[in-house]
C-alpha cells in the first residue's frame, strides 16, 4: 500500500484582508518577501522562501471576480500547514483508503513576473476535509513549475533563516492530531516528547503540546488560543548566524522562534 513520506512543503499565515500590513510585518523581522502574487482561486500572497520550504502570508484578493471566502472564514495568524507530494492523485489514493477525510485534488496558478515575461505556476492540492484537525487547514501541495517558486534570488534572508525547524501546534488532547498524522503516514511517523506529541516530517518537525507546555515554553509571546481546542501556535525557525537574527516576538498571531542551527 502506498503511503505517503511526510515532507513539509510550507506553512501559511492568513492575513484576511492585512496583505499591506503583513508584508511589511515580515519584512520588519528580516525577511525577503516575494512580489505580491494573484491565484486563480482568488487570494493573492507573499512568499519567504527558504532552502526546501518556505511561509506563505495569505489574504483575498478583493480585486478578484470572486474572492477566495474561505480566508475570511479564519482569523489572522498561521493556520495552515501544508505537506509536500510528488503524486497528489496517489496521496490522495492513500489518504481515503487510510480513512482520512479528504478532498479530491484541485489544480490552480499563479502568474510569476519574469525578465523574460510571465509564467504561469501551477500547483495541484488535496486537502484534509474542514475540522478533521481542527487546529488549521491541513493539506498536500504537488508543484509542477519548482523553478518559479525556490528562485534564488528570493532565499536569502537579512535575519539569516534558510530553513524551518519545527511547527507548533496546541492541542487539549495531544493525541487527537496525533492519531490523525498516523493514519496518513504510518505509526512511526509519530512518537512522544515532553509535553506532548512529534511528528516527523523530513528535516522538519510537527510538535503538538499541551497549552501548559505551550505557556511554560513561550511565557508572555504564547499566542491567545481565544479558546480553541486546538490551534497552529508558532514556528521554530533555522538561522545562519545568531548575530544576523531579528528579534521576531509574536507576529500576526503566532510565535516565530529564531534559532541558529
Amino acid at each position: 500500500m502506498f503511503a505517503p513520506i511526510p515532507t513539509l512543503d510550507h506553512v501559511v499565515v492568513n492575513v484576511r484582508d492585512r496583505m499591506d500590513e503583513a508584508v511589511e510585518v515580515y519584512r520588519g523581522l528580516g525577511f525577503t518577501m516575494t512580489p505580491r502574487g494573484y491565484h486563480t482561486l482568488g487570494s493573492m500572497n507573499h512568499l519567504a522562501m527558504f532552502g526546501t520550504d518556505y511561509l506563505e502570508l495569505i489574504a483575498a484578493d478583493p480585486k478578484a471576480a470572486t474572492p477566495r471566502a474561505d480566508v475570511m472564514q479564519f482569523p489572522c495568524g498561521l493556520n495552515g500547514l501544508v505537506f509536500g507530494t510528488e503524486d497528489s492523485a496517489a496521496t490522495y489514493a492513500a489518504c481515503a483508503a487510510a480513512g482520512v477525510p479528504v478532498q479530491k485534488p484541485v489544480e490552480f496558478s499563479r502568474p510569476v513576473a519574469l525578465p523574460g515575461g510571465a509564467r504561469d505556476a501551477v500547483f495541484r492540492t488535496v486537502h484534509l476535509d474542514a475540522g478533521t484537525i481542527p487546529a488549521g487547514r491541513v493539506y498536500f501541495c504537488q508543484h509542477f513549475t519548482r523553478d518559479l517558486v525556490w528562485r534564488d534570488e528570493w532565499r536569502h534572508h537579512p535575519n539569516g533563516v534558510v530553513g524551518i525547524a519545527a511547527v507548533v501546534m496546541v492541542a487539549d488532547d495531544v493525541d487527537a492530531p496525533a492519531a490523525v498524522f498516523a493514519r496518513m503516514f504510518g505509526r512511526d511517523a509519530v512518537g512522544a516528547m515532553p509535553g506532548g506529541v512529534r511528528l516527523a516530517v523530513g528535516l522538519t518537525s510537527v510538535e503538538i503540546i499541551s497549552p501548559g507546555e505551550c505557556a511554560a515554553r513561550y511565557g508572555e509571546a504564547a499566542p491567545d488560543g481565544a479558546g480553541r481546542a486546538q490551534y497552529m501556535a508558532g514556528l521554530v525557525l533555522r538561522s545562519r548566524s545568531v548575530e544576523r537574527i531579528v528579534p521576531a516576538g509574536a507576529a500576526m498571531g503566532a510565535v516565530l522562534d529564531l534559532r541558529v542551527g
